[in-house]
């Protein structure tokens, strides 16, 4: 069975693979969150069942948004992007770094079927699983300017 260890470092290392092969941006752990100064968030999140069940989900201030968007789309961050096309890189994003956990642990857990990603914006959002869900929290520096962090919200599934 898989481990909060090896489930940390499959989510640190696929969002790290992600960030640099597909929004060109470097992204490092942080020992602490530090809080957005944004008083709105996006958050992009996705299901997954299977083995085990669960959410994933990256939570991170407007403007660093826009630049994931900007360098996905390779335009200007300070040019016109629409609020769809900022929403789906979030998106995007929250997909690409499932799917890269998936690789990395798929051969241990089984089968995981995961779904489309969602997008919200809003203040101080969280996510729920139940009383017997673990949690692992990874909050990451973007470029050193941005701060973001990903939510890995998981239990066993009880069809397993």
């Amino acid at each position: 069975m898989v481990t909060t260890v090896s489930l940390k470092d499959a989510l640190l290392g696929g969002a790290q693979e992600v960030f640099e092969t597909m929004v060109f941006m470097a992204l490092e752990e942080v020992d602490v969150a530090e809080e957005c100064s944004e008083d709105v968030s996006l958050l992009g999140s996705i299901t997954f069942t299977g083995n085990i069940e669960g959410c994933l989900s990256i939570r991170c201030g407007l403007q660093c948004a826009r630049t994931i968007a900007a360098n996905m789309l390779g335009t200007d961050p300070c040019g016109d992007l629409a609020e769809c096309d900022i929403n789906d890189a979030i998106g995007e994003v929250a997909n690409m770094v499932m799917g890269a956990i998936k690789s990395r642990v798929q051969h241990e857990i089984g089968t995981m079927e995961v779904s489309i990603p969602s997008v919200v914006q809003g203040r101080e959002m969280k996510h729920g699983l139940g009383d017997q869900a673990n949690e692992i929290v990874v909050n990451v520096s973007i470029e050193e300017q941005y701060r973001a962090t990903f939510s890995l919200l998981f239990r066993e599934s009880e069809l397993a």
